[in-house]
């Protein structure tokens, strides 16, 4: 309690040629392979899955070590998620055997008009244009979802949770190679902002170097309010004012409102589930793309013997390559919140339909010389959207003691959302994952803006399932649309070609969406890179900066690894 009361005494204190670089990877890391008799968490962050850890040991609940890991991120990796942003969450509930997906997507404010992120000769914003300032505000969802996934499955009072984030908020912490690199190279957009400008860059106006030493007393005192009194807190009173007043007042200012706050709430959606040889496989929904794109990559690939050709052919990868190229012109055209557009999930996901799309891929060694969108049953009429999503997000994988499991993906969109801070926390820029245009030849766009909409995500928390039922796999990561393909490359290296863990994670990525085939430069990718060329794709060595934390269940126990590219850590929790 004196931590509490120590905390409330800082009250007072109160598209394409305009695209980001990729988020700043932190330099290779070789990950240990980490094992546990019964409980785990993998985490972004040391501070974070410590955090987790913690609240694992004193007999917290998955959801319990969830809570404390976000709290902590919001404040050691600002960059990717936090307070001000939104995410998905999918719970596995041992002992009912039972499947829960919350969706805690940010929402577009209700006076968001259609053309938001068009200029006033109707054409579209440059990205970062629309990015930075209050216009690319959402509602956030974040703290409802913890709240909510806390009244449901929380063992520990729901004020322990905050403990590790306070006390870290109010001693501070080392700012991390990565964190530094990233304030760095968005330096310009950080310093529009007074708040962010204040907290991110040293007393000679400098952007924060590596090492130096951060602490953020306005967060701590705002946790230690949100531990006392709960979501209203954040959606009602000084802070829900000050969020408003920020969007409002920012250069480019944005349509949030008290209402939008106030009227908040968390969707539970139907887990969308799907069959991958003798495995299921569980994610989010729609507005989620992620799940939906996975079911049909998966769906249409169970159609080949990739565990004959290995992870080194490049037959397989035409394979990949191509029905991820179909998966997402599909995606494209259909993917949006379901609360607002008809998304045909049982005509994407049909066997009928997905064995037709593999009917593309067979008899030929070469790419598909055209990929368009499909026809599934129930489609609607709308436009493509080609939309870019860019990182920055995280993702959490725990297990706890029970048996009980959490994938949950974190996001505030942008590397450091809409650069606005508020009391030490910032604001997403979330509304950029709609269509800038709102339709095309007067058809309109499935991810168009509407009011009180939640934006299309490529968002994979993942669970795996063997078939008896017993949950195998927890995995997911950040990386914006490349999830999709992070979370596919993992999948079928635990589940078609046998890897471990750890190997699965330090594998080189190869992924397409919709573009050029993207590859990892380094190890197999090297030869890869010619063999995929000689077969008609347009290649490109680039960095793929997956940030992957996945658990293997087996009856030996449970086994997990960080990924190798960022800072993430894997701590048994027994």
């Amino acid at each position: 309690m004196r931590l509490f009361l120590f905390a409330l005494l800082w009250l007072p204190l109160a598209q394409a040629d305009t695209r980001p670089a990729p988020e700043a990877a932190t330099g290779w890391q070789n990950q240990p392979l980490v094992q546990a008799e019964q409980a785990m968490v993998v985490t972004a962050n040391p501070h974070a899955s410590r955090a987790a850890q913690a609240m694992l040991v004193r007999g917290g609940s998955a959801v319990d070590a969830m809570i404390a890991a976000q709290m902590v991120l919001t404040l050691v990796e600002p960059q990717s998620s936090g307070l001000g942003g939104g995410g998905f969450l999918v719970h596995w509930q041992e002992d009912e055997r039972r499947l829960v997906t919350l969706d805690g997507r940010e929402t577009a404010p209700r006076q968001a008009p259609a053309d938001l992120f068009l200029d006033d000769h109707g054409q579209s914003l440059g990205f970062m244009d629309a990015v930075v300032g209050g216009r690319s505000v959402g509602t956030p969802g974040t703290v409802m979802l913890m709240w909510q996934a806390h009244q449901r499955f929380g063992v520990l009072p729901w004020q322990d949770l905050f403990g590790p984030a306070i006390t870290l908020a109010l001693n501070g912490f080392t700012v991390s190679p990565r964190l530094a690199r990233l304030i760095a190279d968005n330096r310009h957009s950080l310093g529009k902002d007074t708040d962010s400008r204040h907290y991110f860059f040293d007393d000679k106006g400098r952007p924060l170097s590596a090492g130096s030493h951060l602490v953020n007393p306005l967060l701590a005192a705002l946790l230690t309010r949100l531990s006392i009194e709960g979501p209203s807190a954040f959606y009602q009173g000084k802070i829900a004012e000050l969020m408003v007043d920020k969007v409002h007042n920012a250069a480019a200012p944005g349509h949030l409102t008290l209402d939008d706050l106030t009227q908040y709430r968390v969707q539970e959606r139907p887990p969308l589930c799907f069959p991958y040889r003798q495995y299921n496989i569980c994610g989010m929904g729609p507005p989620g793309s992620g799940t939906l794109a996975l079911g049909q990559i998966l769906g249409m690939l169970a159609h080949f013997d990739l565990s004959r050709l290995g992870p080194n052919s490049p037959q397989a990868w035409r394979l990949v390559a191509d029905a991820s190229r179909l998966a997402f012109a599909d995606r494209g055209r259909y993917a949006a919140d379901s609360d607002f557009v008809p998304v045909p999930v049982e005509g994407l996901l049909d066997r009928d339909y997905l064995a037709q799309r593999a009917q593309l891929l067979k008899g030929a060694d070469k790419a598909l010389p055209e990929v368009t969108p499909g026809t599934p049953k129930g489609h609607w009429p709308t436009s493509f959207d080609g939309s870019p999503e860019f990182p920055s997000t995280t993702h959490i994988s725990i297990i706890d003691g029970d048996g009980n499991a959490v994938s949950l993906t974190s996001t505030i969109e942008n590397a450091f959302g809409s650069r606005l801070m508020v009391q030490g926390f910032l604001l997403n820029n979330e509304l950029t994952d709609f269509a800038f245009t709102p339709e095309m030849d007067g058809v309109p766009v499935a991810n168009r803006l509407q009011p009180g909409k939640r934006p299309r995500s490529s968002m994979s928390p993942t669970l795996v399932f063997d078939e008896q039922g017993d949950l195998l796999l927890v995995l997911g990561s950040p990386g914006g649309s490349s999830i999709i393909g992070y979370v596919l490359h993992t999948l079928l290296n635990v589940l078609d070609w046998g890897m471990d863990v750890r190997d699965a994670l330090h594998q080189p990525h190869v992924l397409h969406r919709g573009g050029a085939l993207e590859l990892e430069p380094f190890g197999r990718n090297l030869a890869l890179q010619q063999a995929m060329a000689e077969r008609g794709f347009d290649t490109r060595l680039t960095e793929l900066n997956s940030g992957l934390h996945l658990i293997l269940r087996r009856p030996d126990g449970l086994f997990g690894a960080a990924d190798p590219r960022r800072e993430g850590q894997a701590l048994a929790a027994d």
